[in-house]
């Protein structure tokens, strides 16, 4: 019997914390940096974002969207028997002990289950759901715990009107488990570090004193015209694998970047806009945290039933990007 793999419980989480492009712009101004509600939305679609506290890590916003995913699949902790977490910014410097690790003891996982993290940047929920796919077809692993979730506010230079409206923190999650009904249909990733420059944080330690910017760097059109071509490009892959067509899909759920982009790949793609899923607006970019936390909220007020198609897809630094085409 051939098996597969399913997406059988979601869920997602926001820092208390909003920050309205009015407050922000609020803000930027006593540092002389000007900036207005309608600049950052006209350019993003961005109205809010939420900031984590100065003591809550990455871990602490993904294990409450983990709990809520296994309350949805109905599992308990312990029944996970692998956890990735897809971050770019992790509990610790240098990424060890990883986030994966520490979810687990926060979440009392004490079975043995696997954990580690994948670093894709925003497309990194994307890599983590296709590696968990892969685990699960191989018999390796029965139910495995996904989580994209971020602190970007942490490396943000906010005297940088360009990146710092853009981003904020937040987690969502999935549960995949073992079925021997069709669930992720198909996956396709790929990356070009020739473009590393254009998205990236480009601080190194030495010595324990950080050498260059701890800040993230984005070269704001570049991004923009490969993000576009290479979204359209993936989605279509994924289609082709599954011996599918772009009318098939029910729900478009994109890493909630930039509405122009996400508008463009619709577009581009046959599909109407109003089946596409949009919580950018509410959170602005949350990079690896981003699409999980708006197919929760599709789920969870209806929109996604079971039995759907979602195309997924997400594009990020290093540059990396890909797609999941998946079935409710």
């Amino acid at each position: 019997m051939t098996t597969y793999s399913k997406i059988v419980g979601t869920g997602s989480y926001l820092p208390p914390k909003l920050v309205s492009n009015q407050e922000l712009g609020a803000q930027l101004a006593e540092k002389g940096i000007e900036t207005s509600h309608e600049w950052i939305f006209s350019r993003s679609g961005i109205a809010a974002r939420h900031y984590a506290d100065a003591d809550v890590q990455s871990s602490d916003l993904a294990v409450v969207a983990a709990k809520q995913a296994l309350d949805m699949a109905r599992m308990q902790a312990n029944d996970i028997d692998l956890i990735i977490v897809a971050t770019s910014t992790p509990d610790h410097f240098g990424g060890f002990p990883s986030t994966a690790c520490i979810v687990q003891q926060k979440l009392s996982i004490t079975n043995g289950a696997a954990a580690f993290d994948v670093q894709a940047v925003c497309s990194g929920f994307v890599y983590a759901v296709s590696i968990a796919d892969s685990m699960i077809k191989t018999g390796a692993h029965k139910n495995v715990l996904v989580i994209g979730t971020e602190v970007f506010s942490r490396i943000l230079n906010f005297e940088d009107r360009t990146t710092c409206v853009l981003f904020g923190d937040g987690a969502g999650a999935v549960v995949l488990r073992a079925s021997s009904e069709p669930g992720i249909l198909a996956t396709k990733l790929h990356a070009d570090g020739r473009y590393k420059e254009i998205l990236c944080v480009p601080g190194r330690v030495n010595g324990g004193v950080v050498e260059g910017s701890a800040f993230l760097h984005m070269d704001g059109q570049a991004v923009f015209k490969l993000a576009v071509s290479m979204l359209e490009k993936v989605a279509n892959e994924a289609l082709q694998l599954a011996g599918m067509e772009p009318s098939e899909i029910d729900w478009l759920i994109p890493h909630q970047a930039n509405i122009r982009i996400m508008q463009s790949t619709a577009r581009k793609l046959g599909l109407d806009i109003g089946r596409m899923v949009v919580t950018l607006d509410q959170h602005g970019n949350t990079s690896a945290a981003s699409i999980p936390l708006a197919l929760d909220q599709a789920v969870r007020d209806g929109r996604v039933k079971p039995g759907h198609i979602i195309m997924m897809e997400g594009v990020g630094g290093g540059f990396a990007w890909g797609a999941i085409l998946a079935r409710m």
